[in-house]
């Protein structure tokens, strides 16, 4: 019997492609009591609550996880936090390191503060493969994240709330992937951009990183980082393949898409 059956459970960032393929799941596989969504995009969270008008046991909320006391009020009676709220593209983290700071960062120790107040019995934090040693603030954020989760599970008096951490590589299709973008790239007949030819990326499906995420709840006893065996690719052979791939689907010949090295924070091509 699922360790999630019968219980509370609140999953923060409700709109993403995690968090709302984890509701789903949730609901479809482990029979929650309740799933508290909560999302700070209006628009999307009306359109997903629209979806489950007919599940009594799925309820959304605007919220904001830089909102401390927000959150402590969400929590109120709940058992497990799924943490999935985060800004995740690297370029815009680069540009805006405050911004990613306060919701990246302040964000999981508000989750921290409001489950400890809460008595929530596990918080499971969904952190990223960018935070094996980061060079980004996006990176630098999450693994910081990990730190935080780990601190708040050795430092808890009454270890009544237990916190862990699961990290997963690229979810393919997910919002702002790589992959979407390469298609949009290949569709308007190219080029197609790379910032590093040699970078490596791990990726799995969404139906692999939420089963992973609702596995790590089941398997935490409290401090962990739990880590998948994924699938890696170095990202220009990805794009390659999918250049011939879909450079036919869209009336292009696979040779006249150009691969092009940009600059990550200026976003322009190298010379």
């Amino acid at each position: 019997m699922s360790d999630l059956k019968n219980k509370k459970i609140l999953v923060t960032g409700v709109c993403g492609t995690v968090g709302s393929e984890l509701v789903k799941a949730l609901l479809t596989n482990d029979h929650p009591m309740e799933i508290i969504g909560l999302d700070n995009n209006e628009s999307e969270l009306f359109f997903l609550e629209q979806q489950y008008l007919d599940d009594s046991r799925a309820i959304f909320f605007l919220a904001d996880v830089r909102d401390r006391d927000g959150l402590a009020h969400a929590m109120r009676g709940v058992d497990i936090v799924f943490h999935t709220a985060a800004f995740k593209h690297v370029t815009l983290c680069e540009r805006s390191p405050d911004e990613a700071i306060n919701t990246n960062i302040i964000g999981v120790q508000n989750v921290i503060y409001a489950a400890n107040l809460n008595r929530v019995e596990k918080v499971i934090f969904t952190s990223s493969d960018k935070a094996v040693n980061p060079t980004n603030v996006m990176g630098t954020s999450k693994l910081m994240g990990e730190r935080l989760m780990t601190a708040a599970n050795s430092s808890t008096r009454d270890k009544h709330t237990l916190f862990s951490s699961t990290r997963f590589g690229n979810v393919l299709g997910s919002n702002g992937s790589v992959i979407p973008i390469f298609q949009q790239q290949i569709k308007n007949g190219g080029p197609v951009t790379l910032t590093d030819p040699e970078m490596s990326r791990f990726v799995m499906t969404i139906e692999e990183s939420v089963r992973l995420v609702i596995d790590s709840a089941l398997l935490a006893r409290g401090g962990e980082v739990f880590i998948t065996k994924m699938p890696v690719a170095r990202i220009e052979d990805l794009a390659k393949v999918m250049i011939e791939e879909l450079a036919p689907v869209y009336g292009h010949l696979p040779n006249q898409i150009k691969i092009e090295i940009i600059d990550p924070v200026k976003n322009c091509t190298k010379s």
